[in-house]
């Protein structure tokens, strides 16, 4: 299962900057670990977004828990999870096992094929 983890700050900036290191050292060692497939910071510069993969959502709070922005109530913490239906293919099928694979093509041909299809083509 995937989840989306939005990190939205709380505290005054200083407080969250004085924890940027360690949150920072927070998000490697469990993007290293395969936990997290992606993480940054939100372009309002407000907080930031994870995609974390996992097998419940009571393990992922526990790991969330450890964050020092987390446990040191400088962020609001919201997690969504999902099960992909699609996927692009060069997204990782281990990533989103039961997701249908989406060959890439140029917008002209996605817009010929989308034509056919509302045409009643095959």
């Amino acid at each position: 299962m995937l989840f989306v983890i939005t990190l939205t700050h709380r505290a005054a900036s200083a407080d969250v900057q004085a924890q940027l290191v360690a949150h920072r050292d927070w998000l490697v060692q469990h993007t290293a670990s395969g936990r997290f497939l992606a993480a940054g910071p939100l372009e309002s510069g407000h907080g930031g977004l994870i995609l974390a993969q996992g097998d419940s959502a009571p393990a992922l709070d526990a790991v969330l828990a450890t964050d020092p922005f987390v446990a040191l109530g400088l962020v609001d913490v919201e997690v969504q999870a999902f099960t992909p239906a699609l996927r692009h293919e060069a997204f990782p099928a281990a990533w989103a096992s039961g997701a249908k694979p989406v060959a890439a093509q140029s917008p002209q041909a996605h817009l010929q094929a989308s034509a056919s299809r509302q045409a009643g083509s095959p």
